[in-house]
């Protein structure tokens, strides 16, 4: 065991650190669904950008993911296919001409996406891009007036309760709706007869109704005419937009809000070839990288987390911060450290910056996982150089003030947590329009202040986030991971949190969570869980081990046990065989975005996370047989 052990940390120590760039960062593939590369060959086509070869390589992948019944699928095991993919993949290749109408591949996905309701069963997303493009009516969506953008900070539900993810998104849509545009050109293909109800508008629940009816009170309470109302929430909207460009042209780094942003400022009378539009999608076309089924264009990228994360692992593995590898990375990330005020200093205004966020062009959002990843990274350096110093003291006094008042810790801004927003008529709206605590960030946020700033549960802070994870465990001991395939990686996290600020390994929620952890162990000693768990809202086994959701599971056993046991061996031997062969297992999305619409392949995480258990394993048990 000792030898094998010893061997798979040198080779995968080895293997990341070939891979490291010139500027010391890592850049590996944030691999989604074919939903960016279907939008952007939808968007080229669209506004008749000729770019033949980008289009036929983004075609190529997306009719590599097709399946023999016609359908597309988010993850392996999805049953049957998913319809809003579907309904995307097909639209694109129709725009693009990539395939006749009458291609048997075409058939099928017709009469997939028939057979499971039409366009009108799709995700609410999907059928914003359809609607800009001419194939959905606007009034087919449950109006929300663009006038919410004016209400102010003290009325009851304003724009700025919503989460900084749903702002960027809900704005370039509203002014979408708000102009009904449709952007239909003579090589737009139509595929209304997708449409199952022809005329039927989406039917609000109670919920959706009162949360609407309060916004247009609070509106009807600023006392202005309609249309100078109207007019000044459509500026409002557009200056929000403009002001939230990065420096490489694209909304908020992310490929999702830059698109919707394009179709707006059309709406709103730009030109196709207005530079800011030009420049965006330049931008667009840069976020490409390689699959193993084709070129993908990422929604973002993920340098920065790759970069951290790795740095950290290296290091944890007994890589030394002197080391040329580290101190590029280093280097790297104190570059990268975000110093603009972005909207999060608008619930916490007398804090400076210093946190990081999940992209290398991402200078104005910072979020709780990354800058505890960064932090990670740059902490033994900051023990002896000022400008680490400097920049690691920033990062955690920026950490600190991003705790809930429930005492979790959110991933963008704390206290967005209205639970009334989660009605707002949009699918997914609960995952989406707040931020709240979640295990996977309170755990991690604890595992850094207990492992490399030296705090304990005796901190009134520290006891309160012990306290809320312990009231968030689920009923047979695990938690809910929101950023993560599932429950297993929730459970990790929320176990290794506890565990590094002091919380003993008999804690009673700790031994539920070692007992829940033990009895979904596959036969072959790993862990596996389907993205299932994600929308059904409880655990579902994938049937199969992966290397991350094995290494996960396998870290919080060892954090709980004194010496390696039968279970945690087994996983051991398990996980060194996972890391000998690459199959589709290799390649399941694990990480998590938007449930039930959006997974990751992070690309770095079979190496990334196996590599933190064994070199946890190597030291807390030091092997010798």
């Amino acid at each position: 065991m000792k030898r094998r052990l010893q061997s798979a940390q040198s080779t995968l120590i080895g293997h990341l650190q070939k891979l490291q760039k010139d500027d010391g960062s890592w850049n590996f593939c944030f691999e989604n669904s074919l939903m960016t590369d279907a939008n952007m060959i939808i968007l080229l086509s669209s506004l008749g950008v000729n770019d033949k070869e980008l289009i036929g390589r983004l075609n190529s992948r997306v009719l590599n993911l097709q399946t023999e019944e016609g359908a597309w699928k988010l993850f392996s095991d999805e049953k049957d296919g998913n319809l809003s993919a579907t309904v995307e993949a097909y639209f694109a290749l129709a725009y693009s001409k990539a395939l006749d109408m009458n291609d048997p591949r075409m058939i099928k996905a017709r009469r997939f996406i028939k057979n499971n309701g039409g366009i009108d069963n799709a995700h609410s997303l999907t059928k914003f891009m359809l609607a800009a493009n001419g194939q959905y009516d606007w009034d087919r969506f449950f109006p929300v007036p663009i006038e919410l953008l004016l209400l102010p900070k003290s009325f009851i539900v304003n724009f700025w309760d919503f989460s900084g993810h749903a702002r960027v998104h809900m704005t370039p849509l509203m002014i979408l709706k708000n102009r009904k545009y449709k952007r239909i050109k003579r090589n737009t293909p139509n595929i209304r007869d997708l449409l199952v109800r022809q005329s039927t508008a989406d039917v609000p629940t109670i919920e959706t109704r009162s949360l609407i009816s309060t916004i247009k009170q609070g509106i009807q309470s600023l006392y202005q005419l309609p249309q100078y109302l109207e007019n000044e929430a459509i500026h409002t909207a557009h200056h929000y937009m403009l002001q939230r460009i990065e420096k490489d042209g694209t909304y908020y780094s992310y490929f999702s809000s830059t698109f919707f942003m394009i179709y707006a400022l059309l709406a709103l009378g730009y030109k196709k070839t207005d530079p800011i539009i030009i420049k965006a999608i330049s931008a667009l076309k840069k976020m490409i990288c390689q699959t193993e089924e084709g070129s993908h264009i990422q929604n973002s990228t993920s340098t920065i987390w790759d970069t951290a994360l790795i740095t950290h692992s290296l290091q944890n593995a007994g890589v030394s911060y002197k080391d040329e590898t580290i101190k590029k990375a280093v280097h790297f990330l104190l570059k990268n450290q975000q110093m603009r005020y972005g909207d999060w200093a608008m619930e916490v205004p007398k804090i400076a910056p210093g946190g990081w966020g999940f992209s290398h062009n991402n200078t104005m959002n910072p979020d709780v996982d990354d800058t505890t990843a960064a932090l990670r990274a740059i902490t033994s350096t900051a023990a002896s150089e000022p400008t680490s110093r400097h920049a690691w003291n920033k990062g955690v006094e920026w950490l600190w003030k991003m705790q809930n008042r429930d005492g979790g810790w959110p991933a963008f801004e704390p206290n967005k947590t209205k639970e009334i927003l989660s009605s707002f008529p949009i699918d997914g709206a609960e995952a989406v329009s707040i931020d709240p605590s979640t295990a996977d960030l309170t755990g991690r946020t604890l595992e850094f202040l207990g492992k490399k700033a030296g705090v304990t549960g005796d901190h009134p802070s520290i006891s309160r986030a012990i306290q809320w994870l312990k009231g968030h465990q689920e009923e047979e001991g695990s938690w809910y991971g929101r950023w993560g395939i599932c429950y297993i990686y929730g459970t990790w996290a929320a176990v290794t949190g506890m565990r590094a600020v002091g919380v003993p390994a008999n804690d009673k929620s700790l031994q539920k969570a070692k007992q829940w952890l033990i009895s979904i162990q596959n036969r072959d000693g790993g862990w596996g869980e389907s993205c299932y768990s994600d929308q059904k809202k409880k655990y579902i086994p994938l049937q199969h081990s992966t290397p991350s959701q094995t290494a996960w599971a396998l870290d919080a056993l060892i954090s709980l046990s004194d010496k390696p046991n039968h279970v945690i061996n087994k996983g051991i031997e398990s996980l060194l065989g996972q890391l000998e062969k690459k199959d589709w297992t290799s390649t399941y999305p694990t990480g998590a975005g938007l449930p039930g619409n959006f997974y990751i392949h992070y690309h770095s995480y079979r190496w990334i996370w196996p590599l933190l258990t064994i070199s946890h394993y190597n030291a807390k048990y030091k092997p010798n047989t």
